[in-house]
């Protein structure tokens, strides 16, 4: 029985050679956001990125709700995997970052695709079930703030559809999870929701450890 693999950055670099299709608009996007202060931590890696455009084609999601925006990246990414006619719903807390976005999006022609909302996202996914109603979206994507990950995830689970599928960034949060002396809000939070989630009989659960860590949720 294989163990994980250790990701150093010479099978880093191969797994990018042979897997990741890039282009020169993710990779502007990227290097913008790498320049700003804790740039690179906060955004989705390129892998994870090409696999949120996947989990789009596979599932057919045709509505798309994503909390946490920041420069857009995996907005990016989702929106081109949608089929004609999706739309996807993005939620940050300013218009700051979302400003970096946007030329990024109209350069790749999906700007049409995506609504930006801007406010604390408790209050706009309360107003997203008053509008649609629960099982109105297809996928969810959380990677926002990780103190409020629990009452996300409540809220999507009652707005994604039977079968739809939840996708929770940050699982992992740096591997602090797993270290009992961390007790800083944020980490306690996601190992909370972890736990959590695995007692959840609402969903089906894989934890992938990729980046730093994935989780897939299936309703049931």
């Amino acid at each position: 029985m294989a163990n994980q693999l250790d990701s150093t950055p010479g099978l880093l670099d191969y797994v990018r050679e042979v897997s990741l299709r890039d282009d020169p608009i993710l990779r502007e996007l990227r290097g913008e956001t790498a320049d700003l202060p804790g740039g690179v931590a906060m955004q989705v890696m390129a892998e994870e990125g090409q696999l949120l455009a996947m989990l789009v084609r596979l599932t057919g999601a045709a509505r798309i709700l994503e909390i946490g925006t920041f420069t857009g990246y995996s907005t990016l990414c989702m929106a081109r995997a949608l089929p004609a006619g999706g739309r996807l719903i993005t939620c940050d807390i300013t218009h700051r970052w979302a400003a970096i976005a946007a030329p990024f999006w109209q350069r790749a022609e999906v700007a049409d695709r995506i609504e930006l909302r801007i406010g604390d996202a408790v209050d706009t996914l309360a107003a997203l079930v008053a509008e649609g109603g629960p099982g109105s979206f297809d996928l969810a994507f959380i990677d926002a703030d990780k103190t409020n990950y629990p009452a996300y995830y409540e809220r999507c689970l009652e707005l994604v559809r039977p079968g739809g599928l939840i996708v929770i960034d940050n699982a992992l949060f740096f591997g602090r999870v797993a270290d009992p002396a961390a007790q800083d809000a944020d980490t306690v939070a996601v190992r909370e929701l972890n736990a959590a989630l695995y007692a959840d009989e609402r969903v089906d659960l894989s934890l992938l450890v990729m980046a730093d860590g994935i989780t897939l949720l299936r309703k049931r």
